[in-house]
């Protein structure tokens, strides 16, 4: 990697990284979300600060390029948060349906009241 792109991706971890502490500061991120977010950064500017180590990494699990393992990197990291988020919004809809039951017998006891 040339300087300037080492420069470019510090700068990019340094501004995704206080843009995830703001998050976590005013709330908008819980903070187990925001540890995978800091997490990543860590990552991305340990690899930007040595550049050595993830071509290495990259010839030791038999990617011809560098940029071919970061590709399969983020697909399966996306495969990830899909499959993640699935489960969750699942368990949101399992949520939403059982509170509408009950909000239902709620009102019928109400109305059987009146």
């Amino acid at each position: 990697m040339n300087d300037k792109l080492i420069i470019t991706v510090i700068i990019f971890a340094l501004v995704l990284f206080f843009f995830v502490f703001q998050l976590l500061r005013k709330g908008r991120i819980p903070v187990k979300y925001a540890l995978v977010w800091l997490f990543a950064v860590i990552i991305i500017f340990i690899t930007s600060i040595i550049p050595d180590l993830m071509e290495n990494l990259a010839k030791m699990l038999g990617f011809e390029l560098l940029s071919n393992m970061v590709l399969c990197i983020f697909i399966t990291v996306l495969i990830f948060v899909t499959i993640i988020l699935t489960v969750m919004m699942a368990g949101q809809k399992k949520k939403t349906t059982l509170l509408i039951q009950e909000l239902s017998i709620i009102k019928a006891e109400l109305e059987k009241k009146k």
